[in-house]
């Protein structure tokens, strides 16, 4: 009798020590599930007075509100099946602390032939930790709903631009049918085309589902399909071909890339063919090169003579084109011949890729 008083004294003194490194609360019972020990951290964080744990029946502290089902499932598994136990989950309202969240992690130990054991149980307080998890659902909840809404209104707001684009588009039209000067007349339908120009973008965003960029390639595709339906016909034959690579571009640098090309194929059409030419042709081409890209239009027209200075109608068209590329950091090249017209803008260090 006196040696089995003995081992458990042992066994007392060794659990003592070690939960007195642990700073976690931590219990040691025995195979009754009693206390043998509780550390200091147990009794500040469940704020129980150190007299009223030793040789006390885990499920009899604070008048049985100890007694929770979920607690005496662990504790029997660890004692019947031998198991080690980590991360049981508890959520109980203690009576002095109130609501609290565990996570338990028990161990069985110091096993002996006549049936005396430890149990180690340890108390890892996650209370805070799911409040901030939960926090941080509700806000990533609102968030989506914020942008969600912010969607709604963007697609709202894109409509509604491209509604107001094409009422001014409109009113552009009917005044150029209206007025009895030509040169006016040309003015107001440059003007059309420039207002649809930035429209396309608008209806390209639209149509991508995509706020704030825009797909190149079949933006100029249509962008250009538009310009050939309104400047090219019968008393102007002329072929308007786009050739892109694939990449994408936000919105403002979308608009500025319209609205070059647009002035470009304008200025092509109106002055690089001035006599009815079977194979006029007009080039629109898009490169990429990594972040660096080419925007080119080029023509096989009659090209503009030498030392004859910038065209007496293409000074607008001209400024926009040099604006608009400072704007999207791109620099103009043009190149000019007998055999046509090629104008460049150039982003960054550009190399084309066949010829690198």
């Amino acid at each position: 009798m006196n040696m089995v008083f003995d081992k458990i004294e042992d066994a007392r003194s060794l659990a003592q020590i070690v939960v007195e490194t642990v700073r976690e609360p931590l219990l040691v019972l025995d195979n009754t599930l009693k206390i043998l020990v509780a550390s200091s951290s147990f009794h500040k964080t469940f704020q129980i007075s150190p007299k009223d744990t030793p040789n006390k029946s885990l499920f009899a502290l604070d008048d049985g509100g100890w007694d929770i089902p979920a607690l005496h499932d662990l504790l029997e598994r660890s004692l019947v099946d031998q198991t080690v136990v980590e991360g049981f989950l508890v959520a109980q309202t203690f009576p002095r602390i109130g609501q609290r969240i565990f996570l338990l992690h028990a161990r069985k130990v110091l096993g002996t032939d006549d049936g005396h054991a430890l149990i180690l149980l340890g108390f890892e307080d996650i209370t805070e930790r799911r409040a901030i998890e939960h926090e941080k659902e509700l806000l990533k909840t609102q968030a989506d709903d914020l942008l969600q809404q912010k969607e709604v209104l963007l697609a709202e707001m894109q409509h509604r631009i491209v509604n107001s684009l094409q009422i001014i588009a409109s009113i552009l039209m009917l005044k150029a049918r209206a007025v009895t000067s030509e040169e006016t007349r040309q003015h107001l339908q440059d003007a059309h085309r420039r207002v649809m120009s930035v429209a396309a973008v608008q209806q390209h965003l639209h149509a991508s589902g995509r706020a704030d960029s825009v797909e190149i390639a079949p933006y100029l595709s249509k962008l250009c399909d538009s310009l050939a339906e309104s400047m090219i016909g019968e008393s102007r034959p002329a072929t308007l071909t786009v050739t892109a690579d694939k990449g994408w571009a936000v919105s403002a640098d979308a608009i500025s890339l319209g609205l070059i090309v647009t002035e470009l194929v304008i200025n092509a059409l109106k002055y690089a063919f001035p006599d009815s030419k079977n194979a006029a042709t007009v080039m629109v081409t898009y490169e990429v090169n990594g972040t660096d890209w080419k925007l080119t239009v080029s023509d096989n027209g009659v090209g503009r003579p030498e030392n004859s200075g910038p065209p007496a109608k293409g000074g607008l068209g001209t400024s926009l084109v040099q604006a608009l590329a400072h704007q999207l950091d791109a620099q103009v090249e043009i190149v000019n011949s007998r055999n046509g017209m090629r104008v460049s803008v150039t982003h960054a260090t550009f190399v084309s890729r066949t010829a690198a």
